[in-house]
């Protein structure tokens, strides 16, 4: 074996009295995916701030082809071979996507002009290779969390690393454009990049990575070539126990009908004209979950935000609950509906990162707890305490900030919030996106007790493994339009794969 272009060594990291790091141990060689694996709060996501320059105080040594080095800062890191992809997205939302792409390295004409024609070329280039139809010039904001993602790949790809950290970077990708980031990443190994791989994935770990390194608690673990071990195994050292398949009951779908939609369109047009939404159709009884599948860009989301209330533009079509036709025309309405929307951007659409744990979870149900106009705080930390306890949130207290806790606390958070509402309706855009298998567990097992309870669930998910796993049936999307719809027992991963990509006349 090569020798190891970067070594970590002894890394020890402590915030306050928490240590996040403890002696931790890497070997990274070029040409190879190293794959770093963990539950949330396992000390990678900080681990690979260190290796990049964003944490620079810390205990350990950092080693770079042999010679030991201190970052200054992420500039440094870069300087020294070492790129980043964030989880959580890191771009500034006015500007378009060349622009993000080359922040703070912009291209330039002489007398210090900006180059944009040059800036839109190589970017149009670096779409082109991840194979997303991004226009260069199109604003981030304007941009889905999937397509956002792609370009921070490019942004990183667009530094042309000798060592490329990527965390979490398929959270928001459908599983075509998983497969396109991992022939670019074949690429870059076969030009000898060392690329460090995040992810909770263990089907992406066991495709794509040559080794695995598994912290747990902060600490390392073990690193063992893939070859060696399996995936149930490396899932057991990254929890410290065997983790159970979660059986999800079946339910029959004969309970009375909840939701009804009747053609529904969201006249929002994509770039080739044609409506984000087209005439969909489908109905979802008490008690039953229902699976939204497509390809990034097949209109799942624009779908939940259409019945929701939360577009520009008000869709057309009609929605029945319970029988009765409604009119949605805000979130507000859909609110006093009883009507629950967990987004798939946590960080923009989720949380809000200024408050506390406290603040985040009863902000929907504040009028439960004031008298004459003023909050009762032993009533609101009662009513936190019983959300924390049944949705098992691991905090450090209700006053911690948000922030400080890991993505799978977070979202359960998010869903705390929205229960307090006592919705009979609950929307889930992509709910297990970024978070652990642990976490995802313990998710799994809310809303099957949840829908045992007779509420309707609605959930998409990028992927088919969870919407096989835990939906009774499958809906399936492309370019906005129904194309399929599974029973649990019907449906199976090429069916689902084939509706997706229209292999399979509309339904």
């Amino acid at each position: 074996m090569a020798e190891p272009i970067l070594v970590a060594r002894a890394i020890t990291k402590r915030f306050g009295g928490t240590v996040a790091l403890r002696g931790v141990t890497l070997e990274v060689y070029p040409g190879q995916v190293h794959a770093i694996v963990g539950e949330n709060g396992a000390g990678k996501s900080t681990l690979m701030k260190i290796l990049s320059g964003a944490i620079t105080d810390y205990e350990g040594q950092i080693i770079i082809r042999g010679r030991p080095v201190r970052f200054s800062g992420t500039r440094d890191a870069e300087q020294h071979g070492i790129s980043i992809i964030y989880q959580e997205l890191n771009l500034v939302d006015d500007l378009s996507a060349s622009a993000n792409i080359f922040l703070g390295r912009e291209l330039r004409k002489p007398f210090g002009l900006l180059d944009d024609a040059a800036m839109n070329h190589r970017t149009a280039q670096l779409f082109e290779r991840l194979g997303a139809e991004i226009e260069p010039e199109t604003a981030v904001r304007h941009l889905r969390v999937g397509d956002q993602q792609l370009v921070e790949i490019a942004k990183a790809l667009n530094l042309d690393a000798a060592i490329l950290i990527m965390d979490e970077p398929t959270s928001a990708l459908s599983e075509a454009e998983v497969q396109k980031l991992f022939r670019v990443i074949r690429e870059l190994k076969d030009h000898g990049v060392a690329v460090l791989y995040i992810s909770h994935k263990m089907d992406e770990v066991f495709s794509i990575a040559d080794r695995i390194t598994v912290l747990r608690d902060g600490q390392l673990v073990r690193t063992v070539p893939r070859a060696e071990t399996t995936p149930q195994q490396v899932v057991s050292w990254m929890v410290g126990r065997d983790i159970e398949a979660v059986s999800m009951v079946h339910r029959s779908g004969d309970g009375d009908v909840l939701l009804e939609v009747e053609e529904l369109t969201l006249p929002v047009p994509r770039a080739n004209g044609s409506p984000w939404v087209a005439d969909v159709s489908f109905q979802l009884r008490r008690g039953e979950i229902l699976g939204v599948a497509g390809l990034l860009g097949a209109g799942r989301t624009e779908l939940l935000e259409a019945i929701f209330g939360a577009t520009e533009v008000p869709p057309t079509g009609t929605i029945r609950l319970s029988g009765r036709p409604v009119q949605i025309r805000s979130v507000q309405d859909a609110i006093q509906l009883g009507i629950a929307f967990v987004s798939e951007d946590r960080k923009r659409y989720g949380l809000f990162p200024e408050m506390t744990v406290r603040e985040n979870i009863t902000l929907v149900a504040l009028r439960e707890v004031a008298a004459a106009g003023v909050v009762r705080r032993t009533a609101e930390l009662a009513l936190v305490e019983r959300a924390t306890d049944e949705l098992n949130i691991k905090h450090a207290g209700p006053e911690a900030p948000i922030t400080s806790l890991s993505g799978g606390n977070q979202q359960k958070c998010i869903l705390a919030r929205w229960l307090l509402t006592r919705p009979r309706l609950l929307l889930l855009d992509e709910p297990t996106r970024g978070i652990d298998v642990g976490a995802k567990a313990e998710i799994y097992v809310l809303m099957d007790r949840l829908a045992a309870r007779g509420l309707g669930i609605v959930m998409t998910s990028s992927e088919l493994p969870e919407l096989l796993a835990v939906c009774d049936r499958i809906l399936v999307l492309c370019e906005g339009r129904k194309t399929a719809e599974f029973t649990r027992e019907e449906a199976t991963e090429e069916k689902i794969m084939a509706a997706a990509t229209n292999i399979l006349s509309p339904t």
